[in-house]
């Protein structure tokens, strides 16, 4: 087959998209495939591609490939569809999709792989190649994957151009019934409309579905529709009020019995012994369920398989080095006083701008992260021969499955996965473990088991966003501005660690494969959005025998932390404002100049003096801005946040509140973690057992937020993390004129929010 061929699909693969839609690298576009539909029709529907569905009635089914974990995805994937086919929004809903290759999304895997460029080692895309290639070229679902940063570019060409497939079909079905051209038809509020003629959605959708596609996508400018840029209602919101939306432990089967499980350290773990016995005198308790690296207490309820479990006090051995906090520090500190490392990033010469000139420097320390979300991680099974059954919540379903069958020596044909919605994840629900636990207790039982994890066992093994310690070295030019900066970051291969988890790898055994692994990835966030001659980025790898998880930001919430602060102390060090200081250097950034000149003059900044208690901070990532002022104070009950000024430079906007919505609670996740959702870890397990040891603020403890999304005519960008990155550093800053000391520590205090 030629090169060429590659380049005209048909009919079926125009409509189902084959992967390509979602934004892939070029050579997993061009590589032949010819997969059905992954849809399942009702009687009256009819398919058009992997993400529309048209009934016979009118109604239209949105098909959305990620998880719904509270924020917005589905309202957003159904606006986007919506607005380009023409629908009537009151016509629209939207179902889970099933894993398949058809919506693999490699975007996320392609951002982490080119952070940083030019490279001056070999870039990960090739050095890498043989461990994700089956990602980009194999026939499997292991590359849909939810991106934590709801980075809505990654999706909006494929839902787009399905839509317009759509939309001409149907002109189609009405030009043959009018004999008309159909490129003359428009699609208005779920009609075909021909002058003064109009045809229903839904009495075409029948003869639309038999006709062959366009060559190629007739797109129209976003809003054409009327939908891009309204503030349509969510789509999940009215189940989420009133109750009735079922999450993972929200499943009820007949015959089903309830599960509680409890795990050792992180490592080579094995069950060293319980007592069954103890567990005969809980009431409601049926079984035990051992696997050589947990036990498992199955119950006719909840609370009965957690006393039972709890009765039988199940110990573990564990070998090899355990994760300390002690020693965690110790290796990261090491590590940068070696500077051992590898330079991800250069331009100019910092030996040369560093020569005989003063140089400033400071050490950041930002902790491990904790997930801590609202629902602990949950699934369902029902396992019947060779057929299974998961309910779960999925950011990687196609991996979930395929973990799944491995473990329980299936196909993963034989195994159907029910997407649920998760009570949030922060990128939690990248992992499987907890769905593979419930298929092989539900095997065992031969019986339908739910399976959720307790609180305390779900921070003792949550996966925490990487520990780091971050070296910045800077020099000012006579002219008040940065003249080098060099940048030592000393984390593990936290990126490298998840690449191999979602490839099947055990947490332990991915973690020791990628010790002392370099990884761009690490530095994400470093990058300086400020004009300074010569910079260095250098990655020093650390083997801190504790496996990281994948968080919503990834890397760049540690990084801009350092960095932000670190521009403070510059100011200061100039003896300059740091508005001034910061605008000084923005001139090839102007989106950041726009809303760190809003957010200031919604502030009423007065310079940041001296017991002004305000502080500025910017942050920068998956091609969106935003500036945030504090006004802080400490206090004897700890830090007390008054205001937080926000603003925000997101591209185009779909949806204003909902879009307002994410930026919000990205700010309130940023004032979390300036205070709390970390541990110390003893022994390979973390100090920290319950809700309360996290110093989670309370509803009474949020500042007055001012927030503002500036107008923009760019593509949109990703809105999941930007809100929290800039709020930690902009209250940290604002402390220091209050006290003149610096924090140089995320958390800012081991105290909650006064």
């Amino acid at each position: 087959m030629s090169r060429r061929a590659f380049l005209r699909p048909n009919r079926r693969q125009l409509l189902t998209g084959g992967g390509a839609a979602l934004g892939l690298a070029v050579g997993w576009s061009l590589w032949p495939r010819h997969y059905a539909a992954p849809i399942l029709l009702a009687r009256g529907e009819e398919d058009f591609g992997p993400f529309l569905k048209i009934g016979h009635d009118g109604h239209i089914a949105v098909i959305v490939p990620a998880c719904e974990t509270g924020q917005g995805q589905s309202t957003f994937y159904a606006q986007i569809i919506a607005d380009e086919l023409g629908a009537d929004w009151r016509t629209v809903s939207v179902e889970p999709a099933i894993a398949s290759p058809a919506y693999a999304n490699h975007a996320p895997i392609e951002r982490d792989a080119m952070l940083a460029t030019p490279r001056m080692v070999v870039p990960d895309a090739l050095a890498q190649w043989g461990g994700w290639r089956h990602w980009s070229l194999g026939d499997d679902s292991a590359a849909m994957l939810s991106d934590d940063s709801l980075f809505l570019g990654d999706v909006e060409q494929a839902l787009r151009t399905a839509a317009a497939f759509a939309r001409a079909l149907l002109a189609k079905a009405a030009a043959a019934r009018w004999d008309a051209d159909w490129e003359g038809l428009d699609c208005v509020d779920g009609f075909v409309v021909h002058g003064a003629r109009r045809l229903r959605f839904g009495e075409l959708a029948a003869e639309a579905a038999a006709l062959s596609p366009p060559s190629y996508p007739p797109l129209r400018a976003p809003g054409a529709g009327k939908l891009w840029g309204v503030d349509v209602p969510r789509l999940d919101l009215p189940a989420k009020v009133d109750g009735s939306m079922a999450f993972a432990g929200d499943v009820r089967l007949p015959d089903m019995l309830f599960a509680a499980i409890r795990q050792g350290p992180f490592g080579d773990t094995r069950l060293k012994n319980y007592n069954r016995r103890a567990a005969d005198r809980v009431m409601g308790f049926v079984a035990a369920v051992r696997h050589e690296r947990w036990l498992a207490a199955v119950a006719n309820n909840g609370w009965a398989a957690q006393r039972a479990l709890d009765a039988m006090a199940p110990r573990f051995l564990t070998e090899g080095v355990l994760a300390e906090s002690s020693v965690i520090d110790r290796r990261l500190k090491a590590a940068l006083a070696s500077g051992d490392g590898a330079r991800i990033f250069a331009k100019g010469s910092i030996a040369d701008a560093f020569d005989g000139r003063p140089v400033l420097g400071a050490d950041y320390a930002i902790a491990p992260q904790l997930h801590a979300t609202l629902e602990t991680r949950s699934a369902t099974a029902m396992v019947d021969g060779d057929v299974v059954r998961i309910w779960a919540a999925a950011e990687a379903p196609g991996a979930m499955r395929v973990a799944i069958a491995d473990a329980l020596g299936v196909a993963a044909s034989a195994v159907s996965l029910f997407v649920m919605p998760g009570g949030g994840s922060l990128g939690a629900a990248m992992e499987v473990e907890v769905a593979v636990q419930a298929a092989l207790i539900a095997r065992a039982m031969r019986r339908p088991v739910q399976l959720c994890w307790s609180r305390t066992e779900e921070v003792l093994r949550d996966l925490p966003r990487a520990p780091q310690r971050v070296r910045l070295q800077a020099s000012l030019s006579s002219g008040a501005t940065i003249d080098a900066l060099r940048c030592s970051l000393a984390a593990p291969a936290a990126r490298h660690e998840w690449r191999a988890r979602l490839a099947g790898d055990k947490a332990d055994a991915a973690q020791r494969n990628a010790a002392g692994v370099v990884d761009a990835a690490a530095l994400e966030g470093a990058m300086p959005p400020y004009q300074i001659p010569n910079l260095a980025l250098d990655h020093l790898p650390v083997d801190i025998h504790m496996p990281a998880g994948r968080w919503r930001g990834r890397a760049a919430m540690g990084n801009i932390f350092a960095l932000e602060c670190f521009i403070d102390e510059l100011a200061r060090a100039a003896d300059s404002d740091p508005f001034g200081f910061r605008m000084a250097m923005l001139g090839e950034t102007p989106e950041l100049a726009e809303v760190l000149q809003a957010a200031t003059a919604a502030a009423s900044w007065d310079g940041g003096a001296a017991g002004s208690g305000m502080g500025l901070a910017l942050a920068a990532l998956d091609g969106s801005y935003i500036a945030v002022c504090a006004r802080a104070r400490p206090s004897a009950g700890g830090i007390r946040v008054s205001h937080l000024y926000v603003r925000a430079h997101v591209g185009r906007v779909l949806n204003p509140r909902l879009t307002l919505q994410q930026l919000e609670s990205g700010v309130m996740l940023g004032l979390a973690q300036a205070v709390g959702g970390t541990s110390r870890y003893h022994r390979g397990l973390a100090r920290a057992r319950h809700w309360r040891d996290l110093n989670i603020p309370s509803l009474a403890q949020m500042p007055e937020v001012d927030i503002d999304i500036l107008p923009s005519d760019q593509e949109s960008a990703g809105i999941g993390a930007i809100g929290m990155l800039a709020v930690a550093p902009a209250i940290a800053n604002a402390l220091y004129t209050i006290s003149g000391q610096r924090i140089r520590r995320l958390p800012l205090s081991s105290k909650p929010l006064a």
